[in-house]
Parts: C-alpha cells; structure tokens; sequence
C-alpha cells in the first residue's frame, strides 16, 4: 500500500530521537558523570570488545570521522588508557588495546551505564519491560540490514493472546498485498476462535515461529474428520521470509498428522499465494480442485490440496 504521509514518519523518528538521546545522556560533555564523552566511551567499549582493532576499524564500526577519532586516541593515549603495537604485518599499522587503567575507566562506565538503565526501566512494570525491550530489538532489526538474518528462529505452542495477533497480522499483511479488505479477518477469527474452544490437543496443534522474541509465522493443523486433518492459516511475516520458516512449519503439520495417525491432510488456499503453494508442493500435496471467488473483495482463485499418506 502507498506511503500516505511520509513526512509525518520522519517527524515521529526524529521526535524519538530527540526524545531518548535526552533521556540517555548523549548531549552530555559528561556522560554518566564521567570525564568522558559518550562517544568517546563507545570508542573505549570498541577497543575493549576486539581483538587488537587498529584505528581504521573502530572508527569504521562507529562511522566516525577519522580525524576526529585521532583526536580522541591521542586524548586517550596522554590520559594512559589506550596503547598502541605495531602491526607484525604492516609498520605504517596499529593495533589497539586498554591499558589497565583503561580497563578499570570502562569497567567503572559499564557499572553506571547498567545501573542508569536498570532505574529507567524498573520503573515500569513487567509487561511494559518486555514490550519494551521487544519494541527496541524490532527497531534494531529493521534498521541494522547487515545483521538482520543472524538469529535462527524457533517453534512453540501459543500463549495467551498469540491467536488475535496472528489474525490481526495475516488481515492486515493480506490487505497490503493481495487488497483483501473484506471477509478475511471474520474467517481467520471464526477459525481461531473455534480452535480456543474446541482444541483437542491429541489430535490438533498450533505452532507459533518466534524470531528476536516475536512472532513471525504460524499454522494450525485440526481435525476435520476421524481419518482426515487440515491444515490452516498458515502466513510468514515478509521480514522472515526466505529462511525456511513456512517449509518448517507445514513439515511439522505433516508429521504431527502422520503420527498422530491421519490418512490425509487437505488444505484450502489461493492461487495469489504463490510461496505457500510452491511449499506445498514441494512437500507432496496435490491440487484436486479450484474455483474463483470474491470472498476477500478481488476475485482470486481458492484451491483444494491434499496429501494422502501410505496405507503402511
């Protein structure tokens, strides 16, 4: 869907960034009550956290001009924090390292700086601490491409309240890329409620894929008759995508159906989800029927698969 106010965005980012450098301490000349900077920390931090980085890579990792940052290593070099070696490799190279008192100056900064931290967020309660550090580690994945496929992800049974914001996150995602405005939400919610009510946990599973302590994807396999399952609602969110989480999640559907003891599993999808189907049809489902409807607003094709297992 089109970006309706893109200035708006941008003036609510810069707000926060007003707001929580405030709230830091960035602006200090003093960070922490220290003699240092909190730039000039972070340079600390750097030196501390790698294995004997030259000046070169630091002010690489903390986009910092290089001039500057030469300003900051002699700085630290008269006070006897820093020190430097001559590279074996290279004589025109340094590597740098803390010096003892370096070390006890970092130590001293990373107290306060955990104990600052501690007091700002122990204000608030329990759940507000989750959702804080969850909304911060979703801000840092967005933004930070580089890294933003490091964390692997993992499987669990939902908790309280994963069944609405898994409705609410397929309404909207299928909204934005297939325009489906009408229908969908009632669907999902009428098959999650009736999932709540009715589950019979021997023969019917949710599996919920949580990323960087959220919830990225999700499928529901129940029991449409003694001998046959189906498997339902099954999404990926666009920023997990590529990482195997929905060949996953229906090989869980598959063996939890066979073990359990099932025959077959059908499943009831469209034409416009290209990436669920291709899973399916890798994993041994068949088409078996179609049809075109409107249900969601455009027309689209629904489509009946299944996969039957060996009578063995």
């Amino acid at each position: 869907m089109p970006d309706t106010n893109p200035d708006a965005r941008v003036a609510a980012v810069r707000r926060f960034n007003r707001f929580y450098t405030t709230r830091i301490g960035v602006l200090d000349e003093h960070h922490l009550e220290s003699p240092f900077s909190l730039t000039e920390g972070r340079v600390l931090y750097e030196i501390a956290h790698r294995d004997r980085p030259t000046a070169t890579e630091v002010g690489r990792e903390l986009a910092l001009d290089a001039g500057y940052l030469s300003r900051v290593l002699r700085r630290f070099g008269k006070l006897g924090l820093v020190k430097r070696a001559a590279s074996a490799d290279d004589a025109r190279r340094s590597h740098l390292s803390l010096t003892k008192k370096g070390k006890r100056e970092l130590a001293t900064l990373e107290a306060r700086a955990h104990a600052a931290i501690d007091t700002m967020i122990g204000e608030l309660a329990p759940q507000d601490r989750e959702r804080l550090v969850g909304a911060m580690s979703a801000v840092q994945r967005m933004l930070d491409h580089e890294h933003a496929d490091a964390e692997p992800f993992t499987l669990r049974e939902p908790r309280i309240g994963d069944m609405a914001y898994t409705v609410s996150r397929q309404a909207i995602l299928y909204a934005e890329e297939y325009g489906w405005i009408k229908g969908y939400e009632s669907l999902a919610s009428r098959i999650a409620a009736d999932f709540i009510d009715k589950h019979d946990p021997k023969y019917e599973r949710c599996w919920m894929a949580v990323r960087h302590g959220e919830i990225v994807g999700s499928v529901f396999v129940v029991r449409k008759s003694k001998t046959v399952a189906q498997l339902r609602m099954l999404y990926v969110e666009p920023s997990a995508r590529g990482l195997g989480i929905g060949k996953r999640l229906v090989r869980e559907v598959i063996e939890f159906s066979r073990r359990t003891g099932y025959r077959k599993i059908v499943l009831w999808t469209n034409n416009v989800l290209v990436s669920a189907r291709r899973i399916y049809e890798h994993e041994g489902f068949t088409l078996v029927s179609e049809e075109k409807h409107r249900m969601f607003g455009p027309e689209t094709v629904g489509q009946m698969w299944e996969l039957k297992f060996d009578a063995g």
